[in-house]
């Protein structure tokens, strides 16, 4: 836990303000979206192997290092929607995606994230108050400094556990294949994606 975490805040999220997102989700037929964004190098040390005693273990990795983004949201019915990107996080890339979001969906849309800086932007704050768009997504925030609150964390780690697997992407198209592959594969096992919500810190939102 970050040292910064305000437990009255965590508290107050737990017991009033998600209780009533979720009263508000299920009177107006709306599905909950948890959303977090990612860097993902080819570098990364993610995983577990083994040596034989006494000798380090030793990852080969490329010296040309190279580095994608991705945001991306959960359902607790193990719904996965996801949007790669190379620059940085701007209100643009946030906009975009949370275009695709809508029109990935047949319901209203309640995004939860947390306070990334970009999330409050002007730009963004002044989209979503337009009135069509208020009827199409609504967006929430975590208390700051909970990212074990945010169920979209362990999509993260479970991509970055599976993305590092084999040996190391040796560009930025393969790091891409391989992420895009993976998120693929998470899409078409919503039950896999469910079992995060088992976790004792995210249960709460399941």
């Amino acid at each position: 836990k970050a040292y910064e975490q305000n437990p009255q805040k965590v508290s107050k999220w737990l017991e009033q303000e998600y209780p009533l997102i979720k009263e508000r989700a299920e009177n107006e037929g709306a599905e909950i979206h948890w959303g977090d964004e990612t860097g993902i190098r080819n570098d990364s040390q993610h995983g577990r192997s083994f040596a034989p005693k006494g000798k380090t273990p030793v990852q080969v990795i490329p010296a040309k290092h190279c580095r994608l983004n991705m945001i991306s949201s959960v359902t607790n019915q193990g719904t996965v929607r996801f949007m790669t990107y190379s620059d940085t996080m701007t209100a643009k890339v946030l906009i975009r995606f949370m275009k695709r979001l809508i029109s990935s969906s047949k319901k209203k849309i309640f995004l939860i994230l947390d306070n990334l800086r970009v999330h409050h932007a002007k730009l963004v704050k002044e989209w979503l108050a337009k009135p069509k768009i208020k009827e199409q997504i609504e967006v929430f925030y975590l208390p700051a400094y909970s990212p074990e609150l945010n169920p979209d964390e362990y999509l993260n780690c479970d991509l970055k556990a599976g993305i590092h697997t084999g040996d190391a992407p040796k560009n930025e198209q393969a790091l891409k294949g391989r992420v895009v592959s993976h998120m693929r594969m998470l899409q078409k096992h919503p039950d896999r994606v469910k079992k995060y919500f088992k976790h004792r810190s995210i249960c709460y939102a399941a």
